[in-house]
């Protein structure tokens, strides 16, 4: 049975490539309240962690949030949410890489799980803690405001996750790895 495995510098290549479509998803595609954004920018960090792994991921959530912060800032900077999306990175990367060698036979369970921590622990009380310590306002109010769109992109994440799974499973053995 072959072995197949990625180059450094494909690696690094598709970082970057999912480091520049996280900042367009989060900072030029989205959609901004004070306490809410609607987009879709968890989904570069979430195939990052798919294909290369934890620290990548958690790597490009964290960049991707200072870059944006730098060039295109929707406010004061505040570093609990980079610490928000490089766990949001560690969480997808522990529950979804796929080793090209191994069947990876709870894939779906997977994602229902990585999906409820980041959205259910990161998104919702990490991210409500941080703006409670930015405004002020109870804790409960941000939590109040932000659960209903955890619920509702809770299944939208879930199913993108495992259609994109599919989808690339095959391109990227192609394409991203070398077999040994």
């Amino acid at each position: 049975m072959a072995t197949y495995k990625i180059s450094n510098m494909k690696k690094v290549i598709l970082a970057a490539l999912l480091l520049a479509t996280f900042i367009i998803l989060d900072r030029l595609l989205t959609i901004n309240t004070q306490f809410l954004a609607i987009n879709l920018s968890l989904m570069p960090v979430m195939l990052a962690g798919m294909i290369l792994g934890w620290k990548y991921a958690a790597v490009i959530g964290a960049l991707g949030d200072l870059i944006g912060a730098i060039f295109w800032p929707f406010g004061a900077y505040f570093p609990g949410f980079t610490i928000s999306l490089a766990l949001s990175g560690i969480i997808f990367g522990i529950f979804l890489y796929k080793n090209p060698n191994k069947e990876n036979k709870k894939f779906v369970f997977k994602a229902i799980i990585s999906t409820l921590l980041v959205l259910g622990i990161v998104n919702l009380v990490l991210d409500s803690l941080w703006l409670n310590i930015m405004y002020g306002k109870a804790f409960i109010y941000y939590i109040g405001a932000r659960a209903i769109t955890q619920v509702v992109v809770f299944p939208i994440y879930v199913i993108l996750i495992v259609v994109l799974e599919k989808v690339l499973r095959n391109p990227i053995k192609k394409y991203l790895y070398d077999e040994e």
